[in-house]
Parts: C-alpha cells; sequence; structure tokens
C-alpha cells in the first residue's frame, strides 16, 4: 500500500524541481525558435536538453540522463553550435522557401506532434503501471534494452531511418553546384598582375616594430607603418597599436649615433694624416 501511495503522489521537492526546471525548460523552446541569431537559438536549446538530462535522472532513468547530456548536449548539440559560428548566419541570407507548401506541412506535423504528446500524456494518467522498481529490477540499462528490442524495435528501426533520411536530406539541400570553372594558380596570378595588386608575399604583422603581435602593423625601411601587414578586421575595429613613432624616434637615434661615430673616425684618420 505504502509503494502504491508513493507511485501516485509527488513530494514537495519534486514539485518544485519540476516547476522551476520546467519553465525555464519551456522558456528555452520558446527561445530557440524565437531568437534571431541562430547562435542564441542553438544555446538555448543546449540549456534545454541540460534541464531534460536533470528531468530523466530524477526520475531514475540515470542512462537516459547520461546520454542525454554526453551524446545530444555534449556532441551533437556542440557540433551544431560550432557549425554555426564558423559558417556563420547573417540577415542576407535568403528567406525564400524553396519548397512550396512547407509552412503548412510544418504545421500539419505540429499538430500531428501535439495530438501524439496529449494522447500520450493522457495514457499516463488513467492507466496504472507499475512503477520504477519492477522496470529497472534488473538494472536501468537492463530495462530500457529489454524495451528497446522487444516491444518497440519497429519504432527505434523507423527513428533511425528518419535520422539517416533527414541527415541525407540536409547535405543534399546544402549542397552547392559549381556555376563556372575554377581558375587555376597561373590565372589568378595573372589577375593579380593585370589588377596591379600586391604581388609579392605580404609582411608579417610587426616586421621593424619591435614586436610580433597581429595588431601591431609592420613598418617599411623609413619606419612608416604599412597597412598590409594587419588584417582589415582589426583595422576596422581600430584595433591597431601604433608604434611608428617610437620606432622613427629609435631610428633618428640610431642614424645619429652613426653620424656620431662616422665624424668620430674621420676626425682621427684626419688627425693621422696631419701627423
Amino acid at each position: 500500500m505504502t509503494q502504491q501511495l508513493a507511485a501516485y503522489t509527488t513530494s514537495t521537492g519534486e514539485a518544485f524541481q519540476f516547476w522551476v526546471l520546467g519553465t525555464i525548460a519551456v522558456i528555452g523552446a520558446l527561445c530557440t525558435v524565437f531568437m534571431k541569431k541562430a547562435v542564441h537559438s542553438a544555446l538555448c536549446l543546449a540549456g534545454t536538453m541540460v534541464i531534460l538530462a536533470v528531468f530523466y535522472l530524477a526520475n531514475g532513468a540515470y542512462f537516459l540522463g547520461i546520454v542525454q547530456i554526453v551524446v545530444y548536449t555534449g556532441a551533437i548539440m556542440m557540433l551544431f553550435l560550432f557549425v554555426v559560428m564558423l559558417v556563420g548566419v547573417t540577415a542576407a541570407d535568403s528567406l525564400k522557401e524553396t519548397i512550396k507548401g512547407q509552412r503548412w506541412l510544418a504545421l500539419l506535423c505540429g499538430l500531428g506532434f501535439g495530438i501524439l504528446l496529449t494522447a500520450g500524456i493522457g495514457n499516463a494518467a488513467i492507466t496504472e503501471f507499475n512503477g520504477l522498481g519492477q522496470a529497472n529490477s534488473g538494472g536501468n540499462v537492463e530495462g530500457l534494452a529489454a524495451l528497446i528490442f522487444t516491444n518497440y524495435v519497429f519504432a527505434f528501426e523507423l527513428t533511425g531511418a528518419l535520422l539517416i533520411t533527414a541527415a541525407v536530406g540536409a547535405m543534399v539541400l546544402t549542397h552547392r553546384e559549381r556555376t563556372e570553372r575554377a581558375k587555376t594558380q597561373r590565372e589568378l596570378a595573372e589577375q593579380r598582375v593585370r589588377e596591379g595588386k600586391h604581388l609579392p608575399p605580404l609582411p608579417a604583422p610587426g616586421v621593424y616594430a619591435r614586436h610580433n603581435a597581429v595588431d601591431i602593423a609592420g613598418l617599411l625601411p623609413d619606419g612608416t607603418p604599412s597597412e598590409l601587414t594587419v588584417s582589415k578586421t582589426l583595422r576596422d575595429r581600430g584595433q591597431i597599436r601604433d608604434v611608428s613613432t617610437e620606432a622613427l624616434n629609435d631610428l633618428k637615434a640610431l642614424e645619429q649615433r652613426a653620424e656620431d661615430r662616422l665624424e668620430r673616425s674621420n676626425s682621427g684618420k684626419s688627425g693621422e694624416a696631419s701627423k
């Protein structure tokens, strides 16, 4: 009787955890959809996945909780995040639909998913269940494997086929055919000569500047900084340190010392010649 009562009741700590983390998970899911920047959406989705893992762990599904964190949040979601950060998604990307009717199809799929979710929650609320103790009697991994490879084997096979189809479809949609022949190195070199661009390799940052940092422009032989030695991004941000004044002063001092030495050596030679 005590076990049955515990199965149908919720403790204060469990209820507090559900309402707090559930609210954060829903907010994260909404932010994933409505955020304008793809990186922010990916971060919100990662946070929602972590909260789902906490729910799994709190309900005794330790294997699912660890898989949710290690595989989905730690591997797949971070891979998406790095791809978005490296490739970049800007406002200049076209939002025109390439597949007609995809919004209505997405709305229909969302409606069907909502009906299935409501039916599943209603079934779980009405139907009696045996509890976690019997399901995990031989261990959580063993109980999960027994369900996957017996009652739900076809569902998981269909899910795997759906994921593979989605991956292949994403590769097909993102593949771009080259519309023109790629130029060879010789053709690129001839083009640079015709346009009068900088032909030899660019000097490295900090050349003749007594510093090898990337934000310090290399100096020309006369001591003036060369803009070609610093990245255009740093120039646009204004993150360039100017050491040309110090270098010019050092160059003048060096020239003065050289002149003084030449004058002393010439005066010494003239004195010896007079003797």
